[in-house]
């Protein structure tokens, strides 16, 4: 990254990480077996999105989650359980999450990315007021659309009309497919996100999400309607690819439970001292910032190979706003 002395952004962020922004080293050649050891033990062998949603899937497989055999026809109770099992944990993590951060301000601006607070009284926002509109997109729209798009990939298993499988069945392909999940995600996400950047798209679906400039834990999938119907297709793959329950599952957490965490605002989650949780994703971060780069995630990427990639430096600022500049005149 150039000297940040001479990058005149500096000045408008309260923290960010030293260095270009990293991407998935498995992508990389020569391959560096070490740093793609670290990449991924630092992904799936810490407190992550990643090992939070995978605990929530097991937890609620093992304990709410209702028999396949049940959801062969549509019936509240087995429908209400899954709207349940999106909701509660959604409204859990989110919310507890913005009353450490923001209203209980529980480790202050360390490592904060935006100097601002969230915003209200602005007319910009749904209620005038940036949190009221993320929960209202959020809870309202998004976690409707999930729900009833997981209802029929369950019905759809429950009636051998997608493949399911079983742990004693195939043992290997359960793991190895519970792997593939987040980097299937990712693939989605960016040619999903890049088509919701088009123009007319932009201007009356997707400038929904990017009024948060400055995101919070509400913000993550605060959505309107239809690109909620976009961005939570990528369950259908269950329709496909042979899965069990449990996969949905932490593909639907995956889904919307990560991106309160990575739009939580803040890079690190402190706990006294130390260090307790990765939490903000700052490569996300910048598409907030500046919107025409970083359309995808840093496990797959995309952006490097399409030429979307803001690594974090000035030079990249200056492309972002050049190309942001020829789409939009």
């Amino acid at each position: 990254m150039s000297d940040t002395a001479q990058d005149p952004e500096v000045a408008r962020w309260n923290y960010r990480p030293d260095g270009p922004v990293a991407l998935n080293p498995v992508f990389s050649w020569p391959l560096r077996p070490a740093a793609v050891l670290q990449w991924y033990s630092g992904a799936w062998l810490q407190l992550t999105s990643l090992t939070l949603c995978m605990a929530l899937a097991i937890a609620a497989y093992v304990f709410f989650l209702p028999p396949l055999e049940t959801m062969q026809s549509f019936a509240p109770g087995w429908m209400f359980r899954v709207w349940l099992l999106n909701m509660v944990p959604q409204i859990l993590v989110a919310g507890g999450l913005h009353w450490w951060l923001y209203m209980r301000k529980g480790q202050g601006m360390y490592k904060k990315f935006d100097r601002r607070d969230l915003t209200r009284g602005n007319g910009t926002f749904t209620f005038r007021n940036q949190v009221w509109d993320n929960i209202w997109w959020t809870l309202g729209s998004a976690m409707t659309v999930a729900t009833v798009y997981q209802w029929v990939i369950y019905w759809a298993m429950a009636n051998g009309w997608a493949p399911v499988i079983t742990w004693t069945e195939a043992p290997v392909w359960f793991v190895i497919w519970m792997f593939f999940i987040p980097m299937w995600s990712g693939l989605h996400f960016y040619w999903v996100h890049r088509l919701e950047h088009h123009p007319k798209l932009y201007k009356h679906v997707h400038a929904v999400h990017h009024r948060n400039v400055n995101t919070g834990p509400w913000s993550g999938i605060s959505n309107h309607w239809f690109e909620n119907m976009l961005y939570f297709t990528t369950y259908f793959i269950h329709l496909i690819v042979a899965s069990n329950p449990l996969h949905l599952l932490f593909h639907a957490y995956f889904q919307q439970i990560s991106p309160i965490l990575s739009h939580s605002g803040f890079e690190k989650l402190k706990a006294g001292d130390t260090e307790a949780a990765r939490a903000g994703d700052f490569f996300h971060q910048l598409h907030h910032r500046y919107f025409e780069c970083n359309y995808g995630t840093s496990e797959i990427p995309f952006d490097k190979w399409f030429g979307t990639y803001h690594d974090g430096s000035a030079e990249a600022t200056v492309r972002t706003r050049a190309f942001k500049k020829q789409m939009y005149t």
